[in-house]
């Protein structure tokens, strides 16, 4: 199990981002206390970000603390994810979790799926 912090996660989660996770998890009234990031085959670029909040952290994940929130990370997913930021944005347009992925290299028009 892999526990990082402030030092040098390999995907950042932004104040942002953690405030609207423990909302959530709140509002929710819920046991599932973390948010899982993964990375799936589809969408329209070839590869499409997931989020499901957990109650468990498996082994192999990689978990990133802010602020009193939780995200996790799969190993797989943790390939394509890596130096992300995970931000929650809420403007004009409307409000969502956004992946700042430095290694996509293509993305569709609303944000949810990928190409590298």
């Amino acid at each position: 199990m892999s526990t990082h912090d402030t030092i040098d996660p390999p995907v950042k989660l932004s104040s942002s981002a953690a405030d609207r996770i423990k909302d959530i998890v709140t509002q929710m009234n819920s046991d599932k206390k973390m948010l899982r990031v993964a990375v799936n085959g589809g969408g329209c670029s070839g590869f499409q970000y997931s989020f499901d909040l957990e109650d468990t952290q498996n082994p192999d994940d990689v978990a990133v603390m802010n602020n009193g929130a939780t995200l996790l990370v799969d190993q797989i997913s943790l390939l394509y994810l890596a130096g992300s930021e995970i931000d929650y944005v809420n403007d004009l347009i409307g409000a969502s979790f956004q992946i700042k992925n430095p290694n996509a290299t293509a993305s569709c028009s609303c944000g949810s799926s990928f190409a590298v």
